[in-house]
């Protein structure tokens, strides 16, 4: 995977068990249209580029104990075609994107500008 420099978004993807191809498609298109880069501009008006990495572990459930489950993350043969649809959605629309290899360990570093972290829902 090559470095994106300059402002731009990592979006973190966590596929759940009851999302589809049309959920993909309208996170993608708030996303790309989300008013939240310099100037209350988007990485559609800016040309801003995407680093989309699938999160199953944004669906962790630690209400028990101290081991964290993910049962409310979609698995693989669900979530991998809708991470890939995502990321084919933001392509649609314009979007400088890279993605990483699904369910590979990655190593990812960002300089934060903010701390700005959004929980988008379709």
């Amino acid at each position: 995977m090559g470095e994106l420099t300059g402002p731009g978004l990592v979006v973190l993807v966590g596929v759940t068990h009851d999302d589809t191809e049309r959920t993909a498609a309208a996170l993608a298109s708030k996303i790309y249209h989300l008013r939240i880069l310099a100037g209350e501009r988007s990485c559609a008006d800016t040309g801003a580029p995407l680093l989309v990495v699938s999160q199953f572990t944004l669906y962790a459930d630690t209400a028990k104990g101290r081991r964290p489950t993910w049962q409310a993350a979609a698995p693989r043969e669900v979530a991998e075609p809708l991470v890939t649809a995502f990321a084919a959605a933001l392509r649609a629309l314009g979007a400088d994107v890279q993605t990483g290899v699904f369910g590979a360990d990655m190593a990812v570093a960002l300089v934060n500008d903010g701390p700005v972290t959004l929980i988008l829902q379709a």
